[in-house]
């Protein structure tokens, strides 16, 4: 029979475990809230009032770009995000910024990475939302894919990390530098600079905890 210290430091471990998961579902939902539509001024002022990370490192480029990207929603208003966002991302010709994955990876839109996705999705059970407005490997799009990997919903269970991991690097770290250096890099972005940034510090610390736990799983 377990000590009750050992049961309480097991259970311990298990409930921040699950706080670390939820934190990571949080954030892919977050960005791909940011990447597919423009905050309004709710989303805005909940970002301007969050709390700081604590990373227990001096210097920890997520904390440093999360405490950035909270400053900027406190100064700018949800008209001029709207105005950046639709001229980085909308336009009636050619956006600015086309977050696809075939597109960086194909040099076209719906080429077989685009395919190779679907399939993927299928058979994780997963599908594009009956009316959405953009494909399936939209950068805002395999974010929510990712957070469903994690967290789970309706009809889905949330996945391994092993398979977390599969998906993260073959759909979004082989193509996400180039597409955030372009947002950063796009005539008028402002607040989208300091979520390029977030996006790139947190997809970071993704690929570093998959590195480690696959050597650790392999030990």
């Amino acid at each position: 029979m377990n000590r009750p210290e050992a049961a309480y430091a097991e259970h311990t471990a298990q409930a921040q475990t699950d706080a670390d998961e939820l934190a990571r579902a949080d954030f892919y939902a977050l960005i791909a809230r940011l990447l597919l539509r423009a905050p309004d001024a709710t989303l805005l002022t909940a970002l301007a009032g969050a709390d700081s990370l604590a990373a227990g490192q001096a210097g920890n480029p997520l904390e440093l770009a999360w405490e950035k990207l909270i400053l900027a929603a406190g100064v700018i208003d949800a008209d001029a995000v709207r105005e950046e966002f639709d001229a980085l991302f909308i336009s009636i010709g050619t956006p600015q910024v086309n977050p696809y994955a075939s597109l960086y990876l194909a040099g076209f839109m719906m080429e077989k990475p685009l395919a190779g996705l679907r399939a993927d999705l299928a058979q994780l059970g997963l599908s594009r939302a009956a009316g959405s407005g953009e494909l399936e490997d939209h950068l805002g799009a395999l974010c929510e894919a990712m957070r469903i990997l994690i967290a789970g919903a309706p009809g889905v269970t949330p996945q391994p990390l092993a398979v977390q991991m599969t998906f993260f690097e073959k759909h979004i770290a082989t193509w996400y530098l180039p597409c955030l250096d372009h947002i950063r890099g796009a005539p008028g972005a402002n607040f989208y600079q300091r979520v390029a940034d977030f996006i790139q510090a947190f997809f970071e610390i993704e690929a570093e905890a998959f590195t480690m736990d696959e050597a650790c799983s392999l030990k």
